[in-house]
């Protein structure tokens, strides 16, 4: 059993065993199905994460509005309707009013503004939008194989960790192997020393008797 600590106040208590030497839940099943049993009379692991695991960040926490757009999607709520009032060019509802005529002329002006905005957009977007597709794409299929790279390097760093592991456990269970033989052993030495002690008293006390009985006689 190890803890780690941070700072002042203690990590919760954190509990390894050796499962590439402990198997005896596969050679025993009954010992497993007693495992289950007394694991469905405990109460629910705590929801404490490790303390060596950092915290979730929080993302776009200066972007408001990539952090709202965030949450609606991870709360699964649909894009909001897209205002299509402002593309509409509609008639003054009174023809005799002077003041809604030009209000909707400036509307006008507006659209047509908009729709001269849109047509060279979409000219810069035919001379120059391939390149900077391309361009986007080149640093995209970059950054994807930066982060295989470090899929990778960290995949192959799990293997090494768990192969140390498994090398570490060995070794110790070979040296628990040892001691628990060497423990029989000398359980085994000092029953057959009590034993031969026993025989050694009752022998004693026999020829104690006999001695007794060889005195009387004479």
């Amino acid at each position: 059993m190890s803890a780690e600590t941070n700072g002042d106040a203690p990590a919760p208590a954190v509990f390894d065993s050796l499962p590439y030497y402990d198997n005896e839940l596969e050679q025993y099943p009954i010992l497993k199905e007693k495992v289950d049993r007394e694991l469905a009379r405990e109460g629910k692991p705590p929801q404490t994460l490790h303390p060596r695991v950092p915290p979730a960040p929080t993302l776009f926490s200066s972007h408001p509005l990539l952090q709202a757009e965030l949450e609606r999607v991870s709360n699964h709520q649909p894009l909001p309707p897209l205002d299509t009032a402002r593309y509409q060019l509609p008639a003054p509802a009174r023809p005799e009013n002077e003041e809604e005529w030009l209000e909707a002329l400036k509307n006008a002006r507006a659209q047509l503004e908009h729709q001269k905005l849109r047509q060279t957009n979409v000219a810069l977007l035919q001379q120059y939008g391939s390149n900077s597709w391309r361009i986007h794409n080149y640093l995209n299929e970059a950054s994807a194989k930066n982060v295989e790279k470090a899929l990778e390097e960290l995949q192959n760093l799990t293997v090494e960790v768990n192969r140390e592991r498994k090398n570490f456990q060995t070794r110790l269970g070979s040296q628990l192997t040892s001691l628990e033989t060497r423990w029989t052993e000398l359980i085994s030495s000092i029953l057959q020393i009590e034993m031969a002690n026993v025989a050694l008293e009752v022998e004693i006390d026999r020829l104690n008797r006999r001695e007794v009985e060889l005195a009387a006689a004479l």
